[in-house]
Order: C-alpha cells, then sequence, then structure tokens
C-alpha cells in the first residue's frame, strides 16, 4: 500500500479489538468506510457482523484463530452468562483447550430447543440432546460443556482416530474417566457410541500429542508390537525420555512433528540438547527411527520401517 492509499484509509477505533457492525458505526466507521478497511487488511471479517483488528488476526496461531471464531460468535450475539445455549462439541473442546486433530471451525452450541439454521447462521451448528447445569462449566463468560460431557459428545461424532487425540488428552488434563464410561453406558445403540467405547478403551494419558496418538493407533491398527510410552532411558550426556521404546530391542521410536505440542516449537538449543542425547544414545547401541506427519499416511512404509528396525 502507498503512503496516498494510507492516507486516506479511514482510522480503527483505538481501543479494543473486535467490534460488531453496530459499534464500528458508533465509532464513525459507514459501511464503505468497513469495506475499504477490509479490502485492505485492516479488518478482518470473523463471521456476518462481527470484525477483528488485521494485525492482530495475523500473528494469531491456527488454534488461537479458532478460539476466536467462537469469542467472536459470543460477542456477535451479545452471550454472556444466559442460559440459552451451551458452547458443546468441538467448539467447548477448543475452549477446554483440547487437542483436535483435522477438524473444522463450526461453531457448536447445545440447546433446549432446535431453533432454525436460518437463526443460527451459516457456521453455527446446533444440537439439542438433553443437558443439565452439572454438564455446564464457565470458562471465561461464557458457558460451557464440562470436560467429560465435551468428550463424550465430540467422540460421537467425531471418527475414532480423532476422538482417541481427544480423549487422550482429556485424560492428561485429570478428565473423570469413570464418569465418561458412565455417560456411555447411559447411551446404548446411538449413533457414534461404538467410537466413544473404543477411544475410552484404548486411550493413554501418556500421550502429548496428537501425533503421538495416531502414531499408537497406527501400530495397534497394523498389528505391530506395541512399544512403551514415554520411556526415560540413561546415556552418557543425562537421561532422554523417548517417546516410544521397545527396550529389550534397544529401539527408540520418536514423532518428530514441526509442532510436537502444536503451538510450541522448540529453540535451536532445545533441539542442539536433544540431538547430543540422541547420539549418546545411539553410541550405547539404540536404533532412532523417526515419524513425521506425512508418515501416519504411508502404512506399509511406516510398517517396513519399525520391523526393520527392530529385526535389526
Amino acid at each position: 500500500m502507498t503512503p496516498s492509499q494510507q492516507a486516506v484509509l479511514p482510522a480503527l477505533p483505538s481501543t479494543g479489538n473486535l467490534w460488531r457492525t453496530g459499534q464500528l458505526h458508533e465509532k464513525g466507521l459507514n459501511s464503505r468506510a468497513i469495506k475499504l478497511l477490509l479490502r485492505h487488511g485492516k479488518l478482518v471479517r470473523l463471521r456476518y457482523g462481527c470484525y477483528i483488528r488485521g494485525d492482530l488476526w495475523d500473528k494469531q496461531t491456527a488454534a488461537t484463530r479458532s478460539k476466536q471464531l467462537i469469542q467472536a460468535h459470543a460477542h456477535g450475539t451479545l452471550t454472556t452468562s444466559t442460559g440459552d445455549f451451551v458452547y458443546s462439541h468441538t467448539s467447548a473442546a477448543r475452549l477446554h483447550g483440547l487437542f483436535l486433530w483435522n477438524v473444522d471451525d463450526l461453531i457448536h452450541l447445545l440447546l433446549r430447543v432446535s431453533p432454525s439454521s436460518e437463526r443460527l447462521g451459516k457456521d453455527v451448528r446446533g444440537h439439542t440432546q438433553p443437558y443439565t447445569e452439572s454438564d455446564v462449566v464457565k470458562i471465561g463468560n461464557l458457558r460451557v460443556t464440562s470436560l467429560e460431557r465435551t468428550v463424550v459428545d465430540c467422540a460421537m461424532v467425531l471418527s475414532y482416530q480423532q476422538a482417541l487425540v481427544l480423549v487422550d488428552h482429556a485424560l492428561r488434563l485429570g478428565a473423570d474417566k469413570t464418569l465418561m464410561e458412565a455417560m456411555a453406558e447411559g447411551l446404548p445403540g446411538r449413533r457414534g457410541i461404538r467410537n466413544l467405547r473404543m477411544a475410552l478403551l484404548n486411550a493413554d494419558s501418556r500421550s502429548e500429542s496428537a501425533g503421538e496418538t495416531l502414531t499408537r493407533e497406527l501400530l495397534a491398527r497394523l498389528n505391530l508390537p506395541m512399544p512403551e510410552p514415554q520411556v526415560v532411558v540413561e546415556s552418557r550426556v543425562g537421561q532422554y525420555r523417548l517417546d516410544f521404546a521397545w527396550k529389550e530391542k534397544k529401539v527408540a521410536l520418536e514423532f518428530d512433528g514441526k509442532t510436537k505440542y502444536f503451538d510450541y516449537r522448540p529453540t535451536a538449543e532445545v533441539l542442539y540438547q536433544e540431538r547430543q542425547r540422541e547420539n549418546a544414545l545411539i553410541e550405547d547401541g539404540w536404533t532412532f527411527v523417526r515419524v513425521k506427519w506425512k508418515d501416519l499416511f504411508r502404512e506399509q512404509e511406516f510398517k517396513s520401517r519399525i520391523l526393520t528396525a527392530l529385526w535389526r
């Protein structure tokens, strides 16, 4: 954008980052001004009638943007602590900070009655399953399904792999497995109940990322010998915690996703220290198999690499 173009752009409000259309009008920005700001990226439309400051949106991670869309819905509908609806399913999962893998950004609401889709909006899905106030918690100023209810609802509509990622992380965050199993017992014959029960049966709170969960799921599905997760071993340069290990074979399996903890990216120093410990273990006779996201979808190649390492 040239200096002359910048000069004619209307100024955004000096305070706040999220606005409804009416709030922008009150600040002196008419429809033409809003369109101009959108065109130049100074404003970003999150949903109908709700906007965010462009430079803030540009800095946000994908996970933060997904949460921001929920906040935009709440802001746009003037939602605070009213009991008209509860954020549920994957929206509740995001607000609880749960790992989600390959899930869209639709807003999910639990409602007492079923409204028209036109009233909810194209980016919203309404659900009318029964719930009580014991199923509801407050996160910030938003009413959200409890951690356990959120996991159960999600696992009933997601794929098995997606559900397993969610249940693993929920258990790691302290979700009550016994309570979730009791909830599942009360849903016989419901669509998705098999996924929920399988995910609860096979979940492991030791998983530290979606990638580790999917790696474990793939090992089981390919009928490969199952390793032990989160194995601590000693080396000449200190302890090393392996994602997975077949200790008797001295074979380590490490998930090497770009963002192992999603928004967390290791520093150069952390990576250097990790490689030093790995080299020390290789000197001690360990074999390392490193897996990236793409490897999880090359199943026969993955299986061959694991078996070759174990036979070696």
